[in-house]
């Protein structure tokens, strides 16, 4: 019997691909298969951007300072728990969580402390942030104007995908509809305020991460990014102007193949979903994408194995024609990531943009028969699948009844089977195992930084204008209840020092919290 390979999404692998692929389509053109810029990398390579953020604003800015002396060439901000899901530190819900997974942003004077000496108009920044997307970018926006800043040159990405959230990872805070009324609010204020700004980075990466394979990434996330379209449109938006503020982020995994074939095949069914939503205009309708390599993918067994996987993850995100990358540290299944792995891992870039010869023509995968297959196959079943969300009524109707959710925890339990079984290899987990490792030094946290963003609070609270804050609270709380753009009152709130925390907890009055 002839033995049957599989990607890892579960597509059957041909001994040998013979059947010609016709090449009509050009790297810059419609449907954009090929790459979203003509020339690509041979202009300039993609931003690379190392994801840093933990402790203190003042820690986290000795690091960013440290990885642009090192080449990094835009930020990526890594919030912690609390901040993610709009406690302030000294709340009793962020005990244990203070600046452990992230940077801990409780007003804007943490937000100047973190950004000191950084020139926004000089930077990109991304901010991996969601269900308080919409206040860290206000605080983003306040701290450019106190710089003198020009805001119409100031660019960067939040994430904003709530959509995911519910489907995938948990930091969720409003039940969907007020949620999304925030994102098409932020896509309107950009628009006039911020016209540079990324308003949304459509994710499939935590999908990824929480046990999707190649196909269901990318099937979801499209679904979303739809209904991100329809919302706004709904809302009376041009999606020739919205839509080219749009971005997506991507997962890079080992099947070096099936990833390069599936980032090709997502611009190429992004381009139609945009057409067929009315954008007429090519940028509106070109899918940009950051991509990082997989954390789940990641060992703590044998961690420097770790160094060769995102080796093969950053060819598979740059031959597939990303726009910008982060590459995870060696040791972050362990822990956050000590400086030395950092450096590893924007070195693991340098090297294929400035050594590999990636970089030398644009799609240099094309024409490959195996590879314009795969491309081809993938499209295909993430067709079937965004068919079948369609058929429920669209990607937030399919995650209200379930269905993202367990198809995702399907293929995770799939998965671990698996690599249970040793169906799935996994070089130093469940083949080629050492009986003894040595552990590398590890980064850690010191639980004594709530404390110290408790007593910022105190100070803060002291010194600012508090019947100001009540003003401005009570016009936000006032302003939930109608279909006013709340961005502009949110900045407003952040420039009188107003926390996150009360930010949040004003629309938690309002709206309630999903469950």
């Amino acid at each position: 019997m002839e033995n049957i390979i599989k990607t890892d999404a579960g597509i059957t692998i041909e001994p040998v691909y013979t059947q010609p692929v016709p090449m009509n389509e050009l790297p810059g053109e419609f449907p954009f298969t090929r790459g979203v810029h003509a020339s690509m990398y041979r202009d300039k390579l993609w931003t690379m951007r190392q994801y840093a953020g933990f402790s203190t604003a003042e820690a986290s800015n000795q690091r960013y300072h440290y990885l642009l002396s090192q080449g990094v060439s835009g930020l990526s901000v890594a919030f912690d728990l609390p901040t993610q899901i709009g406690y302030d530190s000294d709340h009793a819900m962020s005990e244990g969580e203070v600046g452990k997974v992230g940077v801990a942003i409780d007003s804007l004077e943490d937000m100047e402390r973190l950004f000191q000496g950084i020139n926004l108009e000089e930077i990109t920044t991304s901010m991996t942030i969601n269900a308080t997307g919409f206040i860290l970018l206000a605080l983003y926006i306040a701290l450019a104007k106190r710089q003198g800043a020009d805001l119409k040159k100031i660019s960067g990405t939040i994430q904003n995908d709530i959509l995911k959230e519910y489907a995938a990872r948990g930091t969720f805070i409003y039940p969907p509809k007020p949620s999304m009324r925030l994102i098409t609010d932020i896509f309107d204020y950009c628009s006039r305020e911020v016209p540079k700004w990324n308003t949304i980075s459509i994710s499939g990466y935590h999908i990824r991460e929480a046990g999707a394979n190649a196909v269901q990434e990318l099937a979801f996330t499209l679904s979303n990014g739809k209904a991100y379209l329809i919302a706004a449109q709904e809302k009376g938006l041009d999606i020739n102007v919205f839509a080219r503020r749009l971005s997506f982020f991507f997962n890079a995994h080992n099947h070096l193949f099936e990833e390069v074939a599936k980032f090709r095949a997502a611009r190429r069914m992004w381009a139609h979903i945009t057409q067929s939503l009315g954008a007429t205009d090519p940028k509106a309708q070109m899918m940009r994408f950051h991509t990082q390599t997989g954390g789940s993918t990641l060992t703590a067994q044998q961690p420097h194995n770790n160094i060769v996987r995102v080796a093969v993850q950053t060819l598979a995100a740059t031959l597939g024609g990303t726009q910008s990358l982060h590459t995870n540290g060696y040791d972050e299944a362990l822990s956050l990531p000590t400086e030395a792995a950092a450096r590893i891992a924007l070195r693991t870039q340098q090297i294929v943009g400035y050594e590999s010869g990636v970089a030398d023509t644009v799609d240099p995968l094309a024409g490959s028969y195996y590879v314009e297959a795969l491309t081809n196959e993938v499209e295909g079943k993430a067709w079937e699948l965004i068919n079948r969300i369609d058929a429920m009524g669209g990607a937030v109707s399919a995650i209200e009844q379930g269905f993202v959710q367990d198809e995702i925890a399907r293929s995770a339990y799939q998965y671990q089977k698996d690599v249970e079984n040793g169906k799935k290899v996994i070089v130093g987990v469940n083949k080629f195992v050492v009986p003894e490792e040595v552990a590398p030094e590890l980064f850690r946290v010191d639980d004594s930084i709530r404390q110290v963003q408790t007593e910022k609070l105190q100070l803060l609270r002291n010194r600012r204008n508090n019947e100001m804050v009540q003003t401005i609270l009570q016009r936000l709380e006032n302003a939930a209840h109608t279909t006013e753009n709340l961005m502009p009152i949110v900045v407003e709130a952040v420039e009188n020092y107003c926390t996150l925390g009360e930010i949040a907890d004003t629309l938690r009055k309002v709206w309630g919290e999903h469950r």
